[in-house]
């Protein structure tokens, strides 16, 4: 008997595994946050007897470590990922006992980075899952682009042997279970379902419906931004995360919010953005915690810098910490909870700006208003079509472009509103008049604001 739960990671677009038998389980790829894993092997009345990492992740930071220290469990990772900690080191071909009848096989699949090693789960010696980490996605590949430039296209063929070496070995009707392609960047694009079958995957993804050439190329020309800080990830993660403290942040009065605002300290509030609009401290950044908040905030953070944060109430704070720990950013200098008028000193006037839709937008320029439109997509949103006239950059090289910006009233869009808050919030603490323009992108080509398909103009 076996059951493979996922456990998603929404807010990093990845999902981690644990495959349990009767008694003992396996995880595979498990957040920083294991306590999470912990309880769904508790509530399976399994105990925790491998740990397995597909490969050194560049894109948070693994529990793996800690969860093998806490549970005595193997920790299993690919021989030739360079980490400074003790571990069982996985060559291809090696199988692990996981429960009767229940093991785990390391099959080789470089291309993500050079160590990369997908798990099948075999049941009485049959594949009945194989999870692939960044190997083989759903309807696309891992990027081969994390580790080092030089290695790029040699990576990129490298996914194409490794997805065809998966499907020539698996058959059908085995399930793929990846790490990456919900949404992280680490995925080469985003995932074409939520489930998916070697069969189904030998059918549509480029990897295998494409010569290797055609695929590289199609792979490499596709390749997006990479956040800022997939750099800090490989480092810790090869050096051997420490233990999370999730414990509440120092309470911060207003005086002390006041005072780190003034030292050029970053004090994010992780209310809504329509509730951050309506109103709030001069000078905080808007990053909604419901929303991308470890994606976003930690690209453009600059790297160490102490952080405030400000949120409703215990629960939504909590939620905050734990997204953040993922990626490394451990413990806030302080935290405030309650509304914006207990978190400004008296007589401090609150701060907010207007929100709008791209119809607005339209009826603006129509009335012949004065403004400068700002795009704060991604280079490869922006390719599909663009409004007429704006100015374009993207949301997480403005923090350093806020000169870049013209002159006059700044109405900030992205694709869907969230990123389009975010800078609004930055251009609202630079000083500058903005409109967060809180709308879907379609809705720009239906006020027939939009000029499609002209690059990055």
């Amino acid at each position: 008997m076996r059951a493979v739960e996922t456990l998603e990671l929404e807010g990093l677009g990845n999902r981690s595994y644990l495959a349990a038998g009767a008694a003992v389980a396996v995880a595979v790829d498990p957040p920083r946050d294991i306590d999470r894993v912990i309880a769904a092997a508790a509530r399976r009345g399994t105990r925790i007897g491998l740990v397995a990492e597909t490969h050194v992740h560049n894109d948070y930071i693994s529990g793996g470590l800690e969860l093998a220290r806490l549970t005595g469990a193997r920790y299993l990772v690919p021989e030739g990922a360079a980490v400074s900690f003790a571990r069982t080191p996985v060559a291809d071909g090696d199988t692990f006992p996981v429960d009767d009848g229940l093991a785990l096989r390391a099959l080789a699949t470089p291309g993500h980075t050079p160590h990369h090693t997908s798990y099948v789960l075999e049941e009485h010696g049959r594949p009945v899952a194989v999870f692939t980490g960044g190997s083989l996605l759903i309807g696309t590949v891992g990027r081969p682009d994390l580790v080092e430039p030089r290695l790029t296209e040699r990576l990129a063929r490298a996914q194409h042997a490794s997805a065809h070496r998966l499907a020539d070995e698996l058959d059908d009707d085995v399930p793929v279970l990846p790490t990456h392609g919900f949404g992280s960047f680490c995925s080469s694009a985003p995932a074409g379902g939520d489930a998916t079958t070697i069969g189904a995957e030998r059918g549509t993804n480029d990897a295998l419906t494409k010569d290797v050439d055609t695929f590289v190329a199609g792979l490499l020309a596709g390749l997006d931004d990479i956040p800022a800080y997939y750099t800090h990830m490989g480092p810790a993660n090869a050096a051997g995360p420490a233990p999370v403290d999730l414990t509440p942040p120092r309470r911060a009065d207003a005086s002390e919010i006041a005072a780190r605002l003034a030292a050029g300290e970053w004090v994010v509030d992780l209310r809504h953005r329509v509730a951050f609009a309506e109103g709030h401290v001069a000078g905080s950044f808007n990053f909604e915690g419901d929303g991308r908040l470890a994606t976003y905030l930690a690209w453009l953070i600059p790297w160490g810098k102490p952080l405030t944060l400000l949120a409703a109430g215990p629960e939504e704070l909590a939620a905050a910490q734990r997204e953040l720990v993922r990626v490394g950013i451990d413990r806030p200098a302080a935290a405030a909870t309650g509304t914006p008028a207990g978190w400004a000193r008296p007589g401090e006037a609150l701060r907010s700006f207007r929100r709008a839709t791209f119809a607005d937008l339209a009826a603006a320029r129509a009335a012949g208003e004065r403004m400068v439109v700002l795009d704060v997509r991604r280079d490869s949103e922006r390719a599909a079509g663009f409004v007429s006239g704006s100015t374009h950059i993207p949301v997480h090289r403005l923090r350093d472009r806020v000169g870049e910006v013209p002159p006059g009233e700044v109405w900030a869009h992205c694709a869907g509103g969230a990123r389009a808050a975010i800078a609004a919030s930055l251009l609202d603490a630079a000083g500058r008049n903005v409109v967060a323009v809180d709308d879907v992108f379609d809705a720009a080509t239906a006020a027939g604001l939009t000029v499609p398909g002209r690059g990055v103009a």
